[in-house]
């Protein structure tokens, strides 16, 4: 397709498509061009080259959304790779990632923008004089893009030269009406701003919404999306992780890295420990040039499993902290026997 060849309005998703505009103004045409993602097998060995480990079900979903223009909701505990998804794909697909982090009393001009009013007043001032007496013209021009500070949600609806991934991260944060408000978005691909009007989307963004389930998300949200639910990852694939990441790490640390994350979420903490915090202790060790946690090092390890004060209590206590040291070294040779570790250690 040449340039000159009209295209409906909305392009096919960024992720899957390479898209040259005409201008900046969103709502001229764009086209469309050769998609990123060629297959699934394509996107999963981008994922892989971007250390994001994924299962087939969510390498399945992402693909579909890509290729539907659905949105992706994931619910899940936190520290459970939710955010992380989104910044993978975006490394996958060489995309901008724009995040709106999410909180109580988050407003709508902190996600879509607002008006400058002193950048309106300086243009006023320098070019008064030659703006006539139409006063028609003279408002549609303050009331466009031009003077208008994007937010996230405006921002990911512009992109033109290359795609972006909108991260909408802890939507189970904001309230019922601000819900509400995404729902034009993610049904039309389009914000409708007060005195602005509508701005429709150049590229249609790779969505990801992320919950902590702190509250329910509403039904009509919910219909617009593609749904996965995340939970901390089996001691498998938290082995996997460590492996992708964790390059030149002897795989028997990071077996037993997997088999003290597992007992930790299985002690009933205040905050179990997530995959970023498992990450962090590797490469602590690596740093420490520690081969093996032993009982003998809970003092130094509690800045990085602790962050609470129940939780640093409950690690204190001796035999607590020994027995999460001996279910790490018996999930340790668990894998080993089953062939999950390339290293030997005495069994």
């Amino acid at each position: 397709m040449s340039p000159s060849d009209s295209c409906h309005p909305t392009a096919a998703f960024s992720l899957l498509s390479l898209v040259r505009a005409k201008s900046k103004t969103a709502s001229l045409p764009v086209c469309e061009a050769s998609n990123v993602f060629s297959s699934i097998e394509n996107l999963a060995t981008r994922l892989r080259a971007a250390q994001y480990i994924i299962d087939p079900v969510t390498l399945e979903a992402v693909y579909l959304a890509a290729e539907m223009q659905k949105p992706l909701l994931v619910e899940g505990p936190p520290g459970s790779g939710k955010t992380e998804l989104a910044y993978a794909v975006a490394t996958a697909a060489g995309a901008v990632v724009e995040r709106l982090q999410c909180h109580e009393g988050i407003t709508e001009e902190k996600a879509i923008g607002k008006f400058d009013e002193a950048l309106q007043e300086l243009f006023l001032r320098i070019e008064g004089s030659q703006l006539g007496h139409d006063w028609e013209a003279i408002r549609n021009r303050l009331h466009s893009l031009d003077f208008f500070s994007h937010g996230p949600l405006l921002r990911a609806l512009l992109y033109h030269e290359k795609p972006c991934v909108l991260l909408i991260d802890e939507l189970d944060k904001v309230d019922h009406a601000f819900e509400a408000m995404l729902l034009e978005l993610l049904s039309a691909w389009q914000i409708t701003v007060p005195k602005l009007g509508t701005v429709k989307a150049q590229t249609v963004p790779f969505v990801v919404l992320s919950s902590n389930e702190e509250r329910r998300l509403g039904d009509p949200l919910r219909r617009r999306c593609f749904y996965l639910r995340f939970e901390y990852p089996t001691i498998e694939r938290e082995v996997e992780i460590l492996s992708a990441r964790g390059k030149g790490q002897d795989s028997t640390v990071q077996g037993q890295l997997a088999g003290l994350a597992c007992a930790l979420r299985a002690w009933n903490m205040e905050k179990p420990p997530s995959i970023a915090e498992i990450l962090d202790l590797s490469r602590a060790l690596e740093i420490l040039g520690m081969g093996e946690i032993k009982a003998q090092d809970r003092d130094l390890l509690l800045p990085l499993l602790a962050k609470t004060p129940s939780d640093r209590r409950r690690l204190s206590m001796n035999a607590g902290f020994e027995g999460l040291i001996y279910d790490s070294l018996r999930h340790r040779d668990q894998l080993m026997k089953a062939g999950h570790l390339k290293s030997e250690v005495p069994l």
